[in-house]
């Protein structure tokens, strides 16, 4: 980490998506088969940045244009689905969806063929060559007019005079004909049941992070989503782009993002979903000496963008921090009452401290039945580092109870014992608090977890240097019922000082995805003793258990690192105490 006020000569960019992955050699990787090499010649040879100046992509354009276009050899079809690009503000999102607009409008934008030697295109043999869409229905869709008319009023401008002549194609201010009607380009706006039913081949829904309920944007999605689906041999696909959202507003970039991020952390099918964006990392500050390199790297190859101007806005007190974050660092800041944002939890990460077997450690379970998540952490005495051991959720895909032959979803207990004895047979284990929940058992009554926490107090409660109730009637190794007022106390003055860890870059985790998404959903809630996380709401499907197990155990290694017998074993037979006056 960077000491304060220090900022490195390069600032190296959080990025997402293929198009930023290189090789052992440096260099960017590339996709094998794509049909994007057809695509960059066509529009080379088709569209133009001004009268006489033929277009071309930057670097990072082109590679965005390959990888969107790649496909499989073996079936010749593309391998995403749908795709967003999230930039900030005047990169040049609308110029390069209106040039893959104009291409799926009359170019050969489905395969046709393997190229061979000596091709008009000058595509390497053994790539894809494509073949214009016998009836091409491109869809420019927004919330608002003015959205798609930044789309729309591109097209006279970058269509050549040699496209329209060829193509016979008849420019209108919303809708856009070729080949006599045959091929259109088109702008839709908030009218989902005008939707209903459309066959486009391409659609390129515009700043979905406007999209909200309340304008109809969930709507519009759904419907768009689902007329590509039915689409002749699925190859109708749909690119959005957005800029970082505001999270909370529930916007169709959220939602979004979200999924992709379940994806990615293997909670979710992947659906060939394509997200691509680049961002100011985590430790970059909104603070004078950190805004220019950190928008150089941000930008990508929109160097037209100034920054001085950039700067300039940044650091002007009218605009709030978290309009900065958005829309130039293009970093999603947090929701006004989120507990942590992505970018500080993502400051602590260090892939390179993982445990290792043998590591003393605390673990912190929280149990749940059927709703809400249940989870395993743990954090090593020696530096504090956390890591998540197991989560269970039920899938996004379970079916609803109306479902024929429904079956509630119910955390597999079998499992999660395993991955407990797994934790003890792997590492020195101090100790270990579990939360049994608030589940009932559907068939004895009791609660959902009883019978294991019982089991695990009793296989490795005398081994722990840390009971969870020491005396009395309820004494217990392990159990540790969250409902307890004295424990609540307890765990929201660990949520402070976790927090605070957090900020100070005191903690460390190894990256755990579903741990992520955990830490970013907790939202501050407020009790009699302070602050504490929870769920947005109650009903909420954003889960929080794997953060409130990471906050427990830290909790659970302050307490090990503070007690008497702790201190008295590190002191005792070491040296001679010298007292000095």
């Amino acid at each position: 980490m960077e000491p304060e006020g220090q900022v490195p000569d390069v600032v190296e960019p959080f990025t997402l998506g293929p198009t930023w992955k290189r090789g052992p050699d440096g260099k960017f990787v590339l996709p094998e088969y794509t049909l994007g090499w057809h695509c960059l010649a066509w529009t080379r040879t088709y569209l133009q940045h001004y009268v006489g100046k033929a277009w071309q992509y930057t670097p990072e354009q082109a590679r965005l244009t390959l990888w969107w276009y790649a496909m499989d050899p073996a079936t010749n079809r593309f391998l995403w689905r749908d795709g967003v690009i999230q930039r900030l503000k005047g990169w040049g999102k609308d110029p390069v969806v209106a040039s893959w607009g104009a291409f799926e409008f009359v170019g050969p934008c489905r395969f046709d063929k393997v190229a061979d030697e000596g091709n008009e295109w000058g595509v390497k043999p053994g790539q894809p060559l494509g073949v214009q869409h016998p009836a091409a229905w491109v869809q420019m869709a927004a919330v608002s007019q003015d959205q798609t008319r930044n789309t729309m009023t591109l097209f006279p401008s970058i269509l050549s005079k040699r496209a329209i002549e060829e193509y016979r194609i008849d420019l209108g201010k919303e809708i856009i004909y070729a080949d006599k009607g045959r091929a259109r380009i088109e702008a839709v706006t908030s009218s989902p049941r005008a939707l209903e039913g459309g066959r486009p081949t391409a659609t390129y829904p515009n700043e979905t992070h406007h999209w909200l309920e309340s304008n109809s944007g969930h709507e519009m999605a759904a419907v768009i989503e689902r007329n590509a689906t039915k689409s002749a041999g699925g190859q109708s696909r749909t690119m959005a782009i957005t800029n970082a959202f505001e999270p909370g507003e529930d916007s169709v970039a959220e939602r979004t993002r979200d999924a992709y991020e379940a994806m990615d952390a293997g909670r979710a099918v992947d659906t060939g979903l394509f997200y691509d964006s680049l961002e100011a990392p985590p430790e970059a500050k909104l603070t004078e000496a950190w805004i220019v390199p950190t928008l150089k790297a941000v930008r990508g190859d929109s160097v037209w963008l100034d920054l001085p101007s950039l700067r300039a806005s940044i650091l002007d007190v009218r605009n709030p921090p978290s309009r900065s974050q958005r829309f130039w660092y293009n970093r999603i800041a947090a929701a006004e009452d989120a507990w942590l944002a992505r970018y500080e939890w993502d400051a602590c990460k260090r892939e390179d401290l993982a445990l290792a077997d043998g590591d003393e450690v605390v673990l912190f379970f929280d149990g749940s039945k059927s709703d809400d998540a249940t989870g395993l952490c743990a954090c090593r005495m020696s530096d504090g580092m956390v890591s998540a051991l197991g989560v269970w959720q039920k899938p996004a895909n379970w079916p609803s109870p109306n479902s024929p032959g429904y079956v509630p979803y119910r955390v597999p207990r079998d499992d999660v014992h395993g991955v407990v004895e797994n934790a003890f047979a792997r590492f020195r284990v101090l100790a270990f608090f579990a939360d049994p929940g608030s589940g009932q058992d559907d068939d004895d009554g009791e609660m959902y977890w009883d019978t294991f926490i019982d089991l695990w107090g009793q296989t490795w409660g005398r081994k722990l240097a840390l009971r969870s109730v020491v005396s009395g009637p309820k004494a217990h190794a392990v159990r540790w019922d969250m409902r307890d007022p004295r424990n609540q106390e307890t765990f929201t003055e660990a949520v402070k000082r976790t927090h605070a860890d957090v900020l100070e870059r005191t903690l460390t985790h190894d990256g755990h995805k579903t741990l992520r998404t955990h830490v970013i959903n907790a939202r501050r809630r407020t009790n009699r003793w302070g602050v504490t996380i929870g769920k947005e709401h109650r009903e909420s499907a954003r889960k929080i258990d794997l953060a409130v197990c990471m906050v427990g155990a830290r909790m659970l290694r302050r307490m090990i690192l503070n007690s008497p017998k702790r201190a008295k074993k590190k002191t005792a037979g070491k040296g001679r105490v010298v007292v000095l006056r």
